[in-house]
């Protein structure tokens, strides 16, 4: 482990003018958007790779080094900084981004270190706390949209996922989109009359009163929150549409899963969802990994990329905080089966959007990548600085667990002001 690595160390048609600038935009943005950005509600994208990206291929490269690997380094817009070659659309929106290069974390396996780097890691309080969508959710609220406030966008099987929710109570758990589709039988169908429906969702009423009269207050409150969700979903089936959209959207994100999911994710944005997780699979390259993140970081590259000038060109990049994160990195040494394995010790987030120091690099690893060799950072600084920006003072703002006060952070670590704006 690194020695450094102390825990509690450290209290129009918009999108037709993006080929030839972002300027003139005014009176250009959808009325949906604008709606949304009159409420100047806050937001959070928050992009999960999941398995562990690696930072030597991504933001943190180390070419012509024993542990370098094969691809060069590429100059950002930012001078002096470089990422790895695989991301050159990324490159020339460095001045929008903030990447943190000294995380070192504790987790080195999967089943743990997702848990811990999504709840923050209070410390040891033998409870299950919130996923930070969960935790945004809770304070924040759902917002003037009236959507879900915590949804997930993740390939394969969808539902409700009250765990993400911790002690808050399933009421703020994620509801998850498998492969960025709407729930079956969303819609009412078409040989269901109005009338009926309404009759329905009367006797729903009834026995909602009864089933509140046997529950404890916060599993009524999840059971009504869901067909509430529903209702509201219903009246916005168009944002899981992606095929009403100018084709050069869809080609601009990628013809693969990551990139129809991040459209589905700008469309949520677009509408007024408070916090949006989008999941890519795969990263966990014990072997080939070299061969892995030439096929897979080009994807991310172009999803990520474009992601950021949609929301730069509609003005949600002021209200929106943008975060990329895995578990953890991928090890500087190489192994026998020309793979990086897990490493906790030395890796890399990005950040972009509201409440950030835009074209910012804050740490810094040694030559080889192996340790950090600046002011380590745990996950538990990464949520105070996430809250901050977001105008939650952690100091300040506390959880209730049925009566017991518990902080909405680590309580020994503190905020990054090098990242913040």
């Amino acid at each position: 482990m690194n020695p450094l690595c102390t825990p509690g160390d450290h209290l129009l048609s918009r999108r037709a003018f993006l080929g030839g600038g972002l300027g003139a935009l005014g009176g250009l943005i959808s009325p949906a958007v604008a709606e949304v950005m009159k409420q100047k509600d806050k937001q959070v994208l928050f992009v999960w790779m999941d398995g562990g990206m690696s930072q030597l291929e991504s933001w943190d490269p180390k070419p012509n080094t024993e542990f370098g690997g094969p691809f060069r380094s590429i100059p950002t817009s930012v001078p002096g900084v470089h990422f790895c070659e695989l991301m050159p659309k990324l490159a020339k929106q460095m001045h929008k981004l903030c990447v943190v290069r000294s995380m070192c974390t504790k987790d080195n396996a999967h089943s743990s270190g997702v848990d811990r780097i999504q709840r923050g890691d209070p410390k040891n309080r033998g409870v299950p706390y919130p996923h930070f969508g969960a935790g945004v959710a809770k304070l924040l609220g759902p917002g003037a949209s009236g959507l879900p406030p915590y949804v997930w966008i993740k390939p394969g099987s969808g539902g409700f996922r009250a765990e993400d929710a911790g002690f808050l109570g399933p009421k703020f758990g994620s509801l998850a989109f498998g492969d960025g589709k709407p729930p079956e039988n969303l819609l009412r169908h078409p040989d269901v009359a109005a009338e009926q429906d309404s009759a329905r969702n009367e006797l729903r009423s009834m026995l909602d009163r009864r089933f509140a009269a046997k529950h404890e207050k916060r599993v009524v409150e999840a059971n009504a929150s869901v067909f509430d969700m529903a209702e509201k979903l219903m009246s916005r089936a168009d944002i899981f549409d992606t095929s009403r959209l100018p084709e050069r959207d869809r080609v601009r994100y990628g013809r693969n899963d990551f990139g129809q999911h991040m459209l589905v994710a700008r469309q949520m944005l677009e509408a007024g969802v408070r916090f949006v997780k989008v999941t890519s699979y795969g990263w966990d390259t014990h072997g080939d990994n070299f061969n892995a993140h030439a096929t897979m970081v080009p994807k991310f590259d172009q999803a990520f990329s474009a992601m950021l000038e949609d929301l730069e060109a509609s003005g949600l990049l002021k209200t929106t905080l943008v975060i990329c994160l895995s578990e953890f990195g991928r090890t500087p040494r190489i192994n026998g089966h020309v793979g990086r394995d897990h490493w906790p010790e030395a890796w890399s987030i990005a950040m972009a959007g509201h409440g950030v120091r835009h074209g910012t690099v804050v740490g810094e690893t040694n030559d080889k990548g192996t340790w950090v060799k600046s002011q380590p950072y745990d996950i538990g600084s990464m949520f105070h600085t996430w809250y901050r920006a977001l105008g939650i003072d952690p100091l300040r703002t506390e959880f209730d667990n049925a009566g017991q006060p518990l902080p909405i952070a680590h309580d020994e670590m503190i905020p990054i002001k090098e990242a913040l704006a």
